[in-house]
């Protein structure tokens, strides 16, 4: 591919590629490569490891961490009922950002070279190589990180006894996204439910890429009017 002068190498590791592309950029990395053989990232095996996550280490790690936070809203002296509305109530709140963070900071636009790199790194890789089943999920280490602000945040705006328990459900919706993202790439779903959600997904990718940023639903793209026109309401579930 060329682009401002500059050619991408398909065969050399792309992040520090990437940048080069400018403007055209963006044309680029929404030409999605369909294979399951991911790219090389980086030069170094050390980051190149961490670049890759099988999916079933999302719920092997994060799901004992969701029932911990959840027990100590339960210690703290919640009943089942409350346990209960509180876990889906950070669930919904996970929709909320899983639907934000996918159109706004996924979705950005960028030219510069640290810009592209960036947004090569956290998604555009994505769009580029949507089948790459190793960097599908989020890699545990940067959701670590990023676990504490919105721990701290879910303390701001709620108590102390019901802060665990939101958070916990906001992780378990984090973790419901991420297993859910790689069965709508990988699966092969049989029920009507599972296969319009992955028709669904699989037409942001490759065919309307300004719409449809729910994962795991379509509610917020309904909500804010970013539903697929291509794609009637009831069938895009």
């Amino acid at each position: 591919m060329v682009a401002q002068g500059f050619t991408v190498d398909l065969n050399k590791p792309l992040v520090f590629q990437v940048g080069h592309l400018g403007e055209s950029y963006q044309e680029w990395v929404h030409q999605p490569i369909v294979s399951k053989e991911g790219p090389r990232f980086f030069g170094s095996d050390f980051w190149e490891f961490l670049t890759r996550t099988e999916w079933w280490v999302i719920p092997l790690v994060w799901l004992p961490v969701v029932c911990w936070f959840v027990s100590k809203s339960i210690v703290m002296g919640h009943t089942l009922p409350q346990i209960t509305l509180m876990v889906v109530t950070g669930i919904g709140v996970w929709t909320l950002l899983e639907y934000t963070l996918h159109r706004f900071l996924f979705h950005i636009k960028t030219k510069s070279y640290w810009g592209n790199t960036m947004h090569y790194l956290l998604h555009g890789c994505h769009h580029k190589h949507p089948m790459d089943g190793l960097r599908l999920v989020f890699p545990p280490a940067a959701t670590a990180v990023l676990c504490f602000p919105f721990y701290n945040l879910f303390k701001l705006i709620s108590t102390p006894s019901t802060a665990p328990a939101l958070f916990g459900g906001g992780l378990l919706g984090y973790v419901m996204y991420d297993v859910t993202h790689y069965y709508l790439h990988h699966g092969q779903p049989t029920s009507e439910v599972p296969k319009n959600l992955k028709k669904y997904h699989l037409n942001h990718h490759f065919r309307i890429q300004n719409k449809g940023f729910g994962i795991t639903s379509s509610l917020w793209d309904k909500v804010f009017g970013t539903l697929p026109t291509s794609m009637p309401a009831e069938k895009s579930r």
